[in-house]
C-alpha cells in the first residue's frame, strides 16, 4: 500500500486508501510497458490482480488506477458477459473518478480535460488527445516530442532506431514514410518520437 501511495497525488491518498481497504485486490507496479498503462485480470485461484506501469506522473498513475478499479467493480457486479469497456464499465469508471475531480487533486488543465473525458470515457486515455496533452505537461522533461509537433519534411526516429519523415496530417492521424523501406505509416498525434 505504501509503495502505491507514493505514486499518486498527495491529496488523493485518503480516498484511495478508503477504496482499497474495502476491496480484496492485489496491485502490482510494473516497469513501463509500451502497449498499456495498466491492466486488470482475474487469476485462476479466484483472486483479482491489477498491474500499473511505474510512472513519475502521479496524475496519469491515479487515472490508470481508477480505470482498472472500474474493471474490478464490473467483474464483481456482473461476472462475465459484459464488454470490457461497455456501458457498465463506463458507469463504474465515472462513479470512481467523479469524487476525485477537483483542483486539490488534479491541476486545472487536467481536471477540465478529465471532466470532459468522463462524459464518454474511451477504452484508453491515449485515445483522448486533449487529455494526453494535458497529462504530458506533468511528465519529466524529455528529448522526445509528439508527432503532431513535427513539421512536414522533418525526420524523426523511434526507440527501435527506425527513421521516418513527416509527410502530412490526415483527418486525425499523421502520415509518415519510413526512410529505409519507403512504406507509409499512420501515427497517432501524440505518439512520442525523437526529432532528428
Amino acid at each position: 500500500m505504501q509503495q502505491l501511495l507514493s505514486f499518486i497525488p498527495p491529496a488523493s491518498k485518503p480516498q484511495v486508501i478508503e477504496i482499497l481497504e474495502a476491496i480484496p485486490i492485489e496491485i502490482k507496479i510494473t516497469q513501463k510497458r509500451l502497449s498499456k498503462h495498466g491492466d486488470f485480470r482475474r487469476q485462476l485461484n479466484g483472486t483479482s490482480l491489477i498491474t500499473i506501469n511505474s510512472t513519475p506522473n502521479p496524475y496519469r498513475f491515479l487515472i490508470t488506477l481508477l480505470h482498472e478499479l472500474a474493471h474490478f467493480k464490473v467483474s464483481q457486479q456482473f461476472s462475465f458477459g459484459v464488454k470490457p469497456h461497455g456501458s457498465e464499465w463506463k458507469t463504474a469508471y465515472r462513479n470512481l473518478v467523479l469524487p476525485f475531480l477537483n483542483p486539490k487533486i488534479f491541476p486545472d488543465s487536467i481536471c477540465s480535460e478529465l471532466a470532459q473525458h468522463m462524459k464518454n470515457p474511451k477504452a484508453s486515455t491515449d485515445r483522448d488527445f486533449k487529455l494526453v496533452m494535458a497529462l504530458r505537461q506533468y511528465d519529466p522533461p524529455s528529448l522526445k516530442a509528439p508527432v503532431c509537433e513535427m513539421e512536414s519534411g522533418q525526420k524523426f526516429t523511434l526507440d527501435n532506431g527506425r527513421i521516418f519523415i513527416m509527410l502530412k496530417k490526415r483527418r486525425t492521424r499523421f502520415e509518415c514514410k519510413e526512410l529505409k523501406t519507403g512504406r507509409i505509416y499512420l501515427f497517432s498525434p501524440h505518439a512520442e518520437v525523437l526529432p532528428l
